[in-house]
């Protein structure tokens, strides 16, 4: 049975916080966490299993472009490659609801990236929790957004996940009113941008 943690939407507090890296750290936790685009599912890079549940909570095969949450720009930096030409543009639209897929560097185990490009996407949060949570775990956290088969857009009510993902996950973090609309996604492995999916953010400035 998950555990569900009403966490205050403008300055989480430190215990709750505390609960969800250890929970992330120690027992492998896979859990369902409100962003700036919906709710999604995450657990640490290095948990294979948290990274297979996801997998299967959603329906998905093994070519899901998985997604890491990261703090800043430089924490992106270090998993990533990131070119001269795409640096300024993605560094202004962060944070924010955008998904940028890029080559990723060996810091990335390769069961995170596409079989064939050796890429990942890589996001930076416009989320007081997320950011609260990134900071008190030290590290990026695997990541996607929490749409369930048959389904269009993420989860928006952490009581509603409680319900229906009871058992499936580990905790369930309720901190405020959560966007319904997932993140526009980019894809600049290539050298140049090209839109994959629009969602939040706006896909005017990756358009020539």
């Amino acid at each position: 049975m998950a555990r569900f943690l009403d966490v205050h939407p403008e300055n989480p507090q430190p215990r709750l916080l505390e609960q969800v890296v250890t929970a992330l750290r120690d027992e492998d936790a896979l859990i369902a966490y409100p962003t700036d685009s919906g709710y999604a599912l995450g657990c640490r890079i290095g948990n294979r299993d948290g990274r297979d549940r996801i997998l299967r909570i959603r329906g998905l095969d093994e070519r899901h472009h998985f997604t890491l949450m990261c703090r800043d720009f430089s924490q992106m930096g270090q998993l990533v490659h990131v070119d001269n030409s795409a640096f300024r543009t993605i560094k202004s639209a962060t944070p924010g609801p955008y998904t940028f897929i890029l080559p990723a560097t060996p810091e990335v185990p390769r069961r995170l990236l596409h079989p064939r490009k050796r890429t990942v996407g890589v996001r930076i949060p416009d989320h007081v929790f997320d950011q609260a949570l990134l900071e008190a775990l030290g590290e990026a956290l695997l990541t996607s957004s929490l749409i369930l088969p048959g389904e269009d857009e993420p989860r928006t009510m952490g009581w509603e996940i409680k319900e229906e993902l009871d058992h499936l996950v580990d905790i369930v973090v309720e901190a405020g009113e959560t966007p319904a609309e997932p993140t526009t996604v980019i894809d600049w492995s290539e050298g140049v941008p090209e839109v994959l999916r629009v969602g939040a953010g706006d896909p005017a400035r990756f358009v020539a």
